[in-house]
């Protein structure tokens, strides 16, 4: 469908139409949508209006539940999905990794770690993670890494690939680490920064869904961070989602959540060693 020059949308989104909505983005990606996000959700969606050339909210659910099920619901997802991330974030985990984890991995006879960034938005949690690894590697302390780094959205999933970010994102990294793994823009009057190649080859980005009932991702993982994205779900989808994680590490090894995510209550196999950090028993 192609919009005309001019065209815009014509009404605005009814509780009614939101609804339906807010249950398909519940069943489809486990994020609850209440009734008071319907004009953060009307916002948003008007881009998708004009990208698809309708005029109201009631044709473009029409269109998405039908005939462009297959090409919109991506378009839809990377809409309504959430991407809020910063180079290391939450720094204390990243302090736990280095200073406890790593060392008990290797007690534990791995050096060759498998990390896992499963809400990885555009790319600063991995990539901070990358920088950590690849520092353990040159201090000898663990042979090799690997990262795999998924989300929902596609979109953002293009831009981690790209690993290119603006100075001012990027402030949060130490001096020595930016200044071993961050390139110098070629043009003096450029901003932006790009993650080296050696640590883009380290990631593998893909697109993944938490709700899915098993998560295809290879060997056991060393390392899970699902961090900030438990928040957006109800009880008992957290607890299936944190389930199928641990189903993910092996024996030993660590799963982090956000600093505001708990696992109270859960009948998980973790034992809890940091603030929201945990080893799989």
């Amino acid at each position: 469908m192609v919009a005309t020059a001019l065209q815009a949308p014509s009404d605005n989104l009814d509780p009614a139409t939101f609804s339906r909505f807010a249950e398909f983005i519940y069943d489809y990606s486990g994020i609850k949508m209440p009734l008071n996000k319907i004009t953060m959700l009307e916002g948003r969606l008007r881009r998708r209006l004009r990208a698809t050339g309708l005029t109201n909210f009631d044709e473009y659910c029409t269109y998405l539940f039908g005939e462009g099920a297959d090409s919109e619901l991506v378009h839809f997802i990377d809409v309504v999905t959430t991407n809020k991330t910063d180079f290391f974030r939450e720094p204390k985990h990243f302090e736990v990794l280095q200073h406890r984890v790593l060392p008990d991995l290797v007690s534990q006879g791995h050096r060759d770690i498998r990390a896992w960034s499963s809400a990885c938005s555009t790319g600063a949690e991995p990539y901070t993670m990358a920088m950590l690894l690849e520092e353990a590697v040159t201090r000898r302390e663990i042979d090799n890494y690997t990262i795999l780094a998924t989300d929902l959205s596609s979109d953002v999933l293009q831009q981690a690939r790209r690993g290119v970010y603006e100075a001012q994102f990027l402030a949060p990294v130490p001096k020595d680490l930016a200044a071993r793994y961050l390139m110098l823009p070629v043009a003096k009057d450029r901003t932006e920064r790009r993650i080296i190649p050696k640590l883009r080859r380290r990631i593998g980005f893909g697109r993944l869904n938490l709700m899915d009932n098993a998560y295809a991702v290879g060997d056991a993982m060393h390392m899970i961070f699902c961090r900030n994205v438990l928040i957006y779900f109800d009880k008992k989808t957290q607890y299936g989602v944190l389930r199928r994680l641990c189903d993910c590490l092996v024996p030993g090894g660590y799963l982090f959540i956000g600093h505001s995510e708990s696992v109270a209550g859960m009948d998980l196999p973790v034992r809890q060693i940091a603030n929201t950090v945990f080893v799989k028993v």
